[in-house]
């Protein structure tokens, strides 16, 4: 069940519901309690728009995180993509989308890909009891 919370906002504008998963629990482990995150479960077309703007790729891709300042950033979501890469980590799509979010949350935080990035999604992961891909 999906707490209240007025830090965390959540927009869907695909048809269908995303899976339930502790959301503000997630946000306020990594992020904190004060951080505002918004997440956007977009369409296909909005996410590929959005990589190819933002990081030169022309196709959807899984998620896309936005830090807008130090409290506060987005999250964009793509479940179609989500669901279609999740077998390659072994996971079901409910738990790859888990960890997605923790990576997502992770890069708001200031980090990038890496042994430190790591080490912090294992981390989160272990304490939220979301399992972790190998890297």
């Amino acid at each position: 069940m999906m707490k209240k919370d007025e830090t965390l906002s959540i927009t869907t504008e695909t048809k269908g519901k995303p899976p339930r998963l502790p959301f503000v629990d997630i946000k306020n482990e990594i992020l904190g309690k004060k951080y505002e995150l918004s997440i956007l479960f977009a369409a296909p077309r909005t996410s590929q728009k959005l990589n190819k703007k933002y990081r030169g790729k022309n196709k959807p891709t899984n998620i896309l995180s936005f830090p807008l300042s130090k409290t506060s950033g987005e999250i964009v979501i793509e479940l179609t993509k989500v669901a279609e890469d999740a077998p390659k980590f072994g996971l079901s799509s409910r738990a790859f989308l888990a960890y997605l979010l923790i990576h997502g949350m992770v890069h708001l935080k200031g980090y990038e890909h890496g042994s430190t990035m790591d080490r912090l999604e294992r981390r989160y992961g272990k304490k939220l009891g979301i399992k972790i891909p190998q890297s």
